[in-house]
């Protein structure tokens, strides 16, 4: 029981917290915890969207539309990150969107892992699905946060359009074709993963590298 509950919530938030940790300049706890119960709260209008693919799936007569959820669960997470964390004022460099970002991303990450672990599996033990979830779909919304954030942390600080743009639509791509092959082999779809956690690693190491440079952290906002 605790080994399940270990990898369903210890994963998440132990990313969460290395993602703050890196940050050179640390983030409130206070609105990192709140940042991290809007990613739960978009749970529940990321459920009522869903629920639409399934009927869709009925209507068409195909048998698997989950890729579609890229296109849901995405633009809810850049939504409440424009809307939660854009003009606040501790957002005050391109780190703190990766930082907001990812965080959002696995406040949502967590609390879909607690439905999919303890309340939909009937088929496999819940370990197993926690496991398996730690490993993939985890690691997924850790690295759409990351690259939402970068581009997001981009358009504000460095003013150019075509990045909000670049915010939106990366990850609803990285993340339905993520579902999309979860149909096909473990070779193909690990391997898509590993590409997508190493780009968003990448990205976060470019952030990384201009921190060091900085004296203080506050940089002015173009958008």
């Amino acid at each position: 029981m605790y080994l399940t509950l270990l990898f369903t919530i210890g994963v998440p938030i132990a990313i969460v917290v290395y993602i703050v940790r890196s940050d050179r300049f640390p983030e409130p706890t206070n609105l990192i915890v709140k940042t991290f119960f809007v990613g739960v709260f978009l749970c529940w209008p990321a459920g009522f969207l869903n629920s639409f693919i399934f009927v869709l799936q009925d209507i068409l007569g195909f048998e698997d539309m989950s890729f579609l959820a890229g296109f849901t669960e995405e633009p809810l997470k850049f939504l409440a990150f424009m809307l939660f964390i854009k003009a606040n004022t501790e957002f005050d460099e391109p780190m703190d969107a990766i930082v907001y970002g990812t965080i959002i991303s696995l406040g949502f990450a967590t609390y879909e892992n607690i439905e999919y672990v303890y309340l939909y599996n009937e088929e496999f033990s819940s370990l197993f699905i926690a496991i398996l979830r730690a490993i993939s779909a985890i690691p997924l919304h850790a690295s759409c946060g990351v690259i939402m954030g970068y581009y997001i942390g981009l358009y504000v600080f460095k003013g150019d359009n075509k990045y909000i743009v670049q915010a939106l639509l990366i990850p609803i791509f990285i993340h339905a074709l993520y579902n999309y092959l979860t149909g096909f082999s473990g070779l193909i779809f690990f391997g898509y993963l590993i590409l997508v956690i190493y780009f968003a690693k990448s990205l976060h190491n470019r952030f990384l590298a201009e921190q060091q440079f900085k004296t203080i952290e506050k940089e002015t906002k173009l958008s």
